[in-house]
């Protein structure tokens, strides 16, 4: 197992107090592997005996026709008499209520509660209603640009990190693949693998969706798309044009499922002069870039908008609430807010003009507050401030401590 402390270390925090700690995030980002790594953590750093730690996989045959009071009255009987026991519920969504025996284990019983989830039962809205003010709640995400390359060396020699930054945006950062060094067709052979699992296994099946080849035509609209603002209305309004009839609604609703199984994310629009969210024309960015690869095969006409993507996902990691701006007629790519602190980012593959120049910077300097702001390029000497906007190369800026 390589190490993951990002979300290890804030995970640990939490040990022995009486929330239930959920680990949400799309299918293979690691969240079982996570589990052992806090199992092993328990054992070496806080002398837990091995019989007071309880694991279960119910993604497993064995519990597949199992009731929620038969895993129960299992669980019950498992627990240590002699001291608190540590559980780890893995993909304990499979059970239908699983949300009473969590709860009933919480409540009744002397244990510290671990558990995964990756579709729309463990979503932050559902949780709340099942768990009301007794659990943390912990997004993972695939690997960062750091954690890529601290995989990467186990196997392979690894460049320069602006080198290495061609190879992530090509590759993604799902973890079983980068465990080996796969060609590229076998990691998206991988990737389509979850793609497809997930697609069917967390929409198609749990909310018996009869026209798949609609959900997939709205599926690869989305993968083309993104980094670009489109509405419900635009997917219908290019799905008819096509011959495609489907309205509105279907549309929103398919989004709303992919959302809910985390293979996309929405990004809404923020009126930076109103000071509220737009609820027209948002983004959409996807868990990992190797899932638009994956399913439409690789484009170098796409780099732009996944290293968006990626930049997108890392201010994520970093715990930031990230929207896109909107000034004027103006877009800024990212307004991400943590706590009382607030950076904006603009993002472009490369400055090869002055008029993008003066595009990407004139947006930045026409917002009046003096929160940092950055203009984030692939450019090989990218660095320095101009009228007190931060150029960095994106690799720096993800490799980055602070800002």
């Amino acid at each position: 197992m390589i190490d993951r402390p990002l979300y290890v270390d804030k995970i640990m925090a939490y040990v022995d107090t009486p929330f239930v700690k959920i680990l949400t995030g799309v299918r293979r980002c690691g969240k079982s592997t996570i589990l052992k790594m806090i199992m092993e953590r328990l054992k070496t750093e806080r002398n837990i005996p091995e019989d007071r730690i309880i694991s279960c996989r119910f993604d497993s045959m064995e519990y597949e026709d199992m009731t929620a009071k038969q895993i129960y009255t299992l669980l019950k009987e498992k627990l240590s008499p002699a001291g608190k026991t540590y559980l780890f519920l893995d993909e304990v969504q499979e059970i239908k209520g699983w949300e009473k025996i969590v709860n009933s284990l919480a409540s009744d019983f002397d244990v510290d509660l671990y558990i995964t989830g990756s579709n729309s039962r463990m979503m932050s809205s559902e949780i709340a209603t099942y768990l009301t003010g007794r659990y943390v709640s912990f997004r993972i995400f695939t690997l960062s640009f750091g954690e890529y390359l601290m995989f990467k060396s186990k196997f392979a020699n690894v460049g320069e990190p602006k080198t290495e930054l061609a190879n992530y945006v090509r590759l993604g950062g799902f973890p079983a693949t980068h465990l080996q060094a796969y060609s590229q067709d076998e990691i998206y052979t991988i990737v389509r693998d979850i793609y497809n699992s997930t697609i069917f296994s967390d929409i198609v099946k749990r909310n018996q969706v009869r026209k798949i080849d609609q959900l997939e035509r709205v599926v690869k609209y989305t993968f083309n798309n993104v980094g670009n603002t489109f509405s419900a209305k635009s997917i219908a309004d290019y799905l008819k044009a096509e011959r495609r009839s489907l309205d509105n609604e279907t549309v929103y609703s398919y989004l709303e499922k992919l959302e809910k199984a985390y293979l996309l994310h929405r990004c809404s629009r923020y009126d930076l002069q109103g000071k509220e969210i737009l609820k027209t024309q948002e983004k959409f960015y996807l868990a990992d870039v190797a899932l638009r690869y994956s399913v439409l095969g690789y484009n170098a006409d796409s780099v732009a908008s996944s290293l968006e993507n990626i930049v997108y996902l890392e201010l994520c990691r970093r715990g930031y609430t990230v929207n896109v701006g909107k000034t004027g007629d103006s877009e800024i790519d990212f307004v991400a807010v943590r706590q009382n602190e607030k950076i904006y980012v603009q993002v472009t593959q490369e400055i090869n003009s002055e008029k993008t120049e003066k595009r990407e910077y004139s947006r930045l300097l026409e917002i009046p507050d003096n929160y940092p702001k950055f203009v984030l390029t692939t450019d090989e000497f990218a660095g320095g401030n101009y009228e007190g906007i931060k150029t960095m190369h994106i690799a720096d800026f993800l490799l980055s401590a602070e800002y």
